[in-house]
Parts: structure tokens; sequence; C-alpha cells
């Protein structure tokens, strides 16, 4: 099975919480899915401890996004891995008070103009709506 990394497609050989910033960037994109234990070339290598880490990362998404994703454990060749769906959420999504979305095979952080942009889009306003001053 040979993937490649996109919009809606991220590989990570080993799972570690700063990738609840790539679960972020999906809500507040298209949604996607985050694999882990599959390298860079989207060739499966295999996660150790996957009976923990389907215990972990679903609890850690909610406590620190507020999102429930589904994950369920693959195998193929006697490596497991671990495939993250993530929804694309109707309402803007923090991680550390920072609003991430992605771009292309990339998580940009939004600020300023962008950010406030996305989150009016998300909330379902415009500029044209705010009041002036």
């Amino acid at each position: 099975m040979t993937m490649i990394e996109d919009q809606t497609t991220e590989f990570k050989l080993i799972w570690k919480d700063a990738y609840l910033k790539h679960i972020c960037a999906f809500a507040n994109s298209q949604g996607g899915k985050l694999y882990i234990g599959i390298n860079d070339d989207g060739q499966i290598e295999g996660v150790k401890q996957s009976t923990k880490l389907l215990e972990i990362i679903p609890n850690k998404t909610v406590q620190f996004l507020g999102v429930t994703v589904n994950i369920q454990l693959a195998k193929e060749t006697d490596n497991e891995y671990i495939i993250i769906n993530v929804s694309q959420s109707t309402v803007p999504i923090a991680y550390h008070g920072r609003y991430y979305i992605r771009s292309g095979s990339t998580v940009q952080e939004l600020k300023a103009n962008e950010l406030q942009s996305f989150i009016l889009k998300k909330l379902g306003s415009s500029y044209d709506e705010l009041p002036s001053e």
C-alpha cells in the first residue's frame, strides 16, 4: 500500500501530542486522515502500543480540542497502524489558543486578518454584517 500526503492525508511514524495541531487543522479545513505508523513515503512501518494509543488519542482530542474523532486500528502484513478520521468542524477549533488550517500537505497557523475572516466565516458572518463605530 503506497499513499501520498495531501490536503486530507498526513503520515506520522509515532504519536506525539504535538500532532493534535494536525487534527485541529483538519477539523478547521475540510477534514482528513492522520495515519500513525506510516513513514513520509507512505510505507507502513507499524506502530507500537496500538491498544494504548486507541484509548489515549480520542481522550486527548476531546480534552484539548473539544473534537471527537473516529479512530481505527488497521493491519497490513503484520504491521499495525492507526487511522484517525477527522471530520470538518462547523465551529472554529483552537489548539492551545491558536487556530490552524490545512493548506496542501502543510499545517498553517492563522493570524491577524486571516484569523478574523476564518472565525467570521465559521460563525456564518462577514465583515459587512459587523456593526460600524
